[in-house]
């Protein structure tokens, strides 16, 4: 029993919290009804669920800390809650998913972590209706994983993509699942209060079955290390949380019975085999117990507790990524709803210089002995154990990518495009297709492992696009440009020699020669002396954290080039790292001419000669994701009382979802009336003031109105659709109504059902889109009143149809999740399909920055209000989301294209939200939003002709209240009002007249929408206004334009401050400070004596003795 005196090495194992900074925070993590960790880490990389579906996964490198922006690239692994994940023991890059979507997927993370959102699998496997619950790789086979779903149990060769092992014998939800650290074996336990032990390679495969925990709520399983005995954590019949310990030769009854408390949240066991240490994290809980497992009595023995945060989730890091040189026996990542917590257990040690042998016993590699073929054959190597002792470890730790393997043969038959595999393997364009999946398997191949035995997997280009590699791939794959091949002496780039690279792949976009001669001498230098010294299995980089410190060096910010021309004392806009990716052609194609392009408030100065900055400049504060907007703050002003029309009654609330409710134009507007007979009221904004009591004039229609929308062109027309599917053209007389009518200008049966909506050209004169409830879109001539083109392929309810702003396409949005974008003159089947919103409530549809993007508001599966952007030609996935709040109106929106703004309501808010829609990351900018004094109906924008420039109004509407109509004006602030703020209203289309007519549009033709100045006559612009002697003033000379060019320096100082958005009153406001200076010195008796002046001194002779 000497054993018992015997004091253990971590039995003063001490939980250390970093301080904040060393967390990760300001992440949204939510509650997720799953039996999964919601977190897990590999040597190199954590993973764990964000946002309140869960359905995307932030990836981060291990030891990353610090506050994490809401725009940080994630992998949008499913179409629902991820449940479970796990990373490869033997590919730290390598992920594993399962969700709710019936869906197993395998990532490939490239070695510097995720630069931009990740949404292509590398690997899909399905398990038909049925949610997955938990995946687990083996301890011991390379590319062998295991995974759940339902009562089946399913082990999948990831190298050949085939099932190899599948039981359905679990007569409930299989809750937990564990292998034994040799990998003989398998543990799970149920739904039905069973444990079973598994066998997969035998002829009977379940080989113990027992009664475990008395309660159908959740249990977990974990096997203890390669011991017979295995860990399960449950509930009793009472509810009480229970560990036990079972031998597996008396496997019907626990070995050890330990009641805790009555709290709800399961327990979490991690268990190390190396050290004996348990964890036990209750989701839910604030605190975390630390247990050394014995293998005989008391066969638990606690250690010091941890009580912090509220836990989500937690997992324990792999040994290979620990502070061993501080005695880091152990560290526990803690996910809570809005951090990740590394908590390392130290064993207090009187000194850290050395490594401590005793508390770090050889721990499993990261080399498997054998693949998944291999191991289902019979085969049961050991993995390779290695030491911890930074002096004798290997240099290729940790590994970022797979080892080569021979990919499955492709079937170039009839069927190509499929691999010959089986078990509900979906791994073929056509079977993701029929799942209407966004997220297939790209490359059946599996062409992220690497070639030629490096441990590096190069991914970085499979989802499409041109990824922002890494600096040594490029130096590693890039011949040298200056003719030199052989490497002299090894040398490690200096950081102003890796900052010339990247800021020379900053022309890329502009001309690929630019880039060529900037980038030969440097890339010649650095080639030359040093390309052996990148190489990836080095020596030099096998540290973690020398890894970390050169990804953090890759994601430096790089300012704007235009602002390396000059120096002006004021900070310069930073680009964001996204700017930095190679822009494809088909972008460049669609981009519109500079002539008529937007003028955007934060538009990236760019120069094919790329200078240093004179001066470092601090990154501004007043900024929106990194970048300056010129419509931040924006400021929404309620017209006065005397503009508001008042005294509306019976305004209906009971409009259908696909009606805006509200519609105006610059000379009248339109109020749906309660009642029956279908009544708009058409009111004067000429005759503000209260209404008369008695009968409105109004419109009747004789049945129920669907929805109604004013001409563009005409201000006296109407267009109204009913439910018995006829639309009536009305014709307002000058003047406005006097009494009720109920004679259209024309009417016909449009649809034989009721009508959803309808939509006029915003080019084309006559020219009407409507949509009923037999799932068409028809677009009517209206001068002969004739069905023209119909638009095929929906399947559910119309929500909303958007014209493109050329008027050459349209977007819908569907009732079956889905976006389509139809070219009506070409075809009526849709020529673009994708992904929309999840939620059924109902959805709007817009273009953004000259059609080239497409914004989206609805719901997602908990009615929270989402708005997502896409691009028009890839639909697949959206660019970025932003969640609201939970709502049942829908979002309405109005984009203005000269300020590229977004404003979106709901009917019954009192929140209008302003976002600026941008063609970089995050692609929605927030601004600042407006806040009325009351509850709205319904807001109807104004044409940019109705706007006062002068007082620097750049968008105008109307607001419908409960029995008012108020005009709402949206300004920027600015200090010379007297000047034309040309930087903010570029030359604007002219919406309000038609640019073809009808036939000419019918028949293909498309002609360029005009576009006009608002500047009023007699007002001087504000760029004009900015005097060469004040520019020059605080515009410092730069390198480049050395040799007296002073019209080189105005112009370079005038488009920085067109362009900057934030430095136009730059001088005035100098000149100002400074005459304030002037006469505060001229007031003021300035006495610069000080007191010591007329003390005296000693003598000079006493210094020198």
């Amino acid at each position: 029993m000497a054993w018992r005196f015997k004091a253990s090495k971590y039995k003063n194992a001490a939980p250390i919290v970093p301080k904040p900074e060393a967390c990760i925070r300001d992440i949204s993590v939510g509650s997720y009804q799953t039996y999964g960790n919601n977190i897990a880490a590999s040597a190199a990389f954590m993973a764990f669920n964000v946002d309140h579906n869960g359905s995307s996964l932030a990836v981060l490198p291990i030891d990353d800390c610090g506050r994490k922006s809401k725009t940080m690239p994630l992998l949008h692994a499913h179409t629902d809650t991820v449940t479970d994940m796990d990373f490869s023991p033997f590919h730290d890059g390598l992920l594993a998913t399962g969700s709710q979507d019936c869906l197993v997927k395998l990532w490939h993370i490239p070695e510097g972590g995720l630069q931009e959102s990740l949404s292509n699998p590398q690997c899909v496997f399905s398990h038909k209706q049925r949610r997955v619950e938990a995946v687990r790789f083996h301890p011991t086979a390379d590319c062998l994983l295991s995974s759940t779903s339902y009562t089946t149990l399913t082990l999948w060769d990831v190298a050949a993509q085939k099932e190899i092992f599948s039981n359905c014998q679990h007569s409930e939800v299989i809750q937990s699942l564990s292998w034994k650290t040799d990998g003989r074996l398998l543990v799970t336990s149920c739904k039905d209060k069973k444990l079973r032990v598994y066998d997969p390679r035998a002829t009977t495969s379940i080989t113990h079955t027992t009664d475990s925990h008395q309660s159908i709520k959740d249990s977990r399983v974990v096997w203890l290390g390669d011991s017979n005995r295995i860990l399960t954590t449950g509930f009793d019949a009472g509810r009480l949380r229970q560990v036990y310990i079972r031998d597996l030769r008396k496997f019907s009854e626990p070995e050890k019975s330990l009641e805790l408390d009555s709290s709800t949240g399961i327990l979490m066991p991690l268990f190390d085999p190396d050290t004996n240490m348990l964890f036990l994290a209750g989701k839910g809980d604030i605190t975390i117990m630390y247990m050394e497992v014995l293998d005989r009595e008391p066969f638990l023995v606690e250690g010091i507790r941890h009580s912090g945060e509220q836990t989500k989730g937690a997992c324990l890091v792999p040994k290979r990524a620990l502070a061993v040189m501080q005695a880091e026996v152990n560290r526990l990542l803690q996910l809570t709803s809005s951090s990740v917590i590394p908590i390392m257990y130290q064993v207090p040690r009187k000194s850290y210089r050395d490594f401590h042998s005793d508390l770090f016993p050889d721990t499993a590699g990261c080399n498997s002995p054998m693949s998944a073929s291999q191991w289902s054959v019979g085969n049961d190597t050991a993995v390779p154990r290695i030491s911890l002792d930074p002096n004798k470890k290997q240099a290729s730790m940790p590994r970022l990518g797979p080892k080569p393997f021979t990919p499955p043969k492709l079937n170039f038959g009839a069927n190509s495009g499929a691999i010959e595999s089986d078990g509900g393997i979906v791994n073929s364009d056509e079977a993701l297709a029929q799942r209407n999946s966004p997220e297939g398997a790209p490359d059946s191949a599996l062409s992220w492992y690497s070639n030629g035995g490096t441990e590096h997997a190069n991914g970085s280009e499979k989802n499409g696009k041109a990824d922002l590699h890494s600096l040594n791939d490029e130096l590693n794959d890039s011949p040298p440009l200056s003719g030199s091949s052989s490497p002299e002496k090894p040398k490690t780039p200096s950081t102003s020699e890796r900052r010339k690279v990247f800021e020379s792949r900053v022309s890329s976009t502009e001309s690929q020669q630019n880039v060529e001669v900037i980038t030969s001498a440097v890339d010649g230098v650095l080639l030359d002396e040093g390309k052996a010294d990148f190489d990836r299995n080095s020596a030099q980089r096998s540290s973690i954290a020398e890894r970390r410190r050169l990804y953090e060096s890759r994601s430096m910010s790089i300012q704007d080039s235009g602002a390396n021309k000059a120096k002006t004392p004021s900070p310069t806009p930073l680009r964001r790292k996204d700017s930095l990716k190679k822009v494809n052609v088909e972008e460049e194609v669609r981009k519109p001419a500079p002539a008529v392009q937007r003028q955007m408030s934060h538009e990236p100065t760019k120069s094919a000669k790329l200078e240093p900055a004179v001066t470092p400049t601090p990154k501004r504060t007043s900024t929106v994701f990194g970048r300056v907007s010129k419509f931040r703050h924006l400021k929404g002003n309620p017209g006065h009382k005397s503009t508001h029309i008042e005294n509306i009654r019976n305004i209906s609330r009971q409009i259908s979802g696909e009606c805006d409710g509200f519609h105006a134009n610059r000379e009248r507007v339109a109020v749906p009336l309660s009642g029956p007979g279908g009544r708009i009221a058409v009111l004067e904004l000429s005759r503000a003031g209260k209404l008369p009591d008695g009968v409105i004039p109004a419109l009747v229609h004789g049945a129920n109105v669907m929805d109604f929308v004013w001409d563009p062109f005409n201000c006296s027309r109407l267009a109204v659709a009913c439910d018995d599917g006829t639309l009536k053209l009305w014709l307002i007389k000058p003047g406005g109504l006097t009494e009720p009518t109920n004679t259209p200008e024309a009417q016909w049966t449009a649809h034989s059902e009721k009508i959803y909506f309808i939509k006029f050209h915003p080019t084309a004169k006559d020219v009407l889109a409507s949509s009923s409830y037999d799932m068409t879109i028809r677009i009517w001539d209206l001068q002969t009143q004739t069905e023209k083109i119909t638009l095929l392929g929906h399947t559910d309810t119309i929500f909303c149809m958007a014209w493109s702003p050329c008027g050459a396409y349209c977007a819908t949005v569907c009732k079956d999740f889905k976006i389509r974008v139809y070219e009506p003159r070409a075809s009526a089947q849709p020529v673009r399909e994708g992904k929309g919103p999840a939620g059924s409530r109902g959805a709007r549809i817009v273009w953004a920055l000259d059609g080239n993007y497409i914004v989206v508001m609805g719901f997602d599966k908990v009615s929270e209000r989402q708005i997502s952007v896409y691009k028009s030609h890839a639909l697949n996935v959206p660019m970025n989301t932003i969640g609201l709040d939970v709502s049942p109106s829908i979002l309405i929106p109005f984009y203005d294209e000269d300020s590229s703004t977004l404003f979106v309501t709901g009917r019954g808010d009192s929140t209008l939200y302003a976002f600026e829609v941008s063609e970089e990351a995050p692609f929605l900018c927030p601004l600042s939003h407006h806040r009325a004094a009351s509850l709205h109906q319904g807001l109807s924008f104004l044409p940019k002709n109705c706007c006062d420039v002068a007082s620097v109004e750049f968008a105008k509407a109307l607001r419908l209240t409960n029995n008012s109509i108020e005009p709402l004006s949206f300004t920027v602030p600015r200090i010379k009002l007297d000047l034309f703020q040309d930087d903010l209203f570029p030359a604007t289309k002219v919406t309000w007249e038609p640019s073809v007519s009808a036939n000419e549009w019918f028949s293909g033709a498309q002609h360029p929408v005009k576009r006009i100045s608002l500047r009023p006559p007699g007002m001087d612009s504000l760029s004009d206004s900015q005097g060469a002697a004040e520019v020059i003033s605080t515009i410092a000379p730069t390198p480049s334009s050395k040799g007296g060019n002073v019209n080189n320096a105005n112009n370079n100082a005038n488009n920085a401050n067109s362009k900057g958005g934030w430095n136009d009153d730059l001088s005035g406001s100098k000149r100002r400070t400074e005459q304030i200076q002037q006469a505060m010195s001229n007031r003021v008796e300035m006495n610069m004596k000080l007191e010591q002046d007329d003390m005296e001194g000693v003598d000079e002779k006493e210094w020198d003795e």
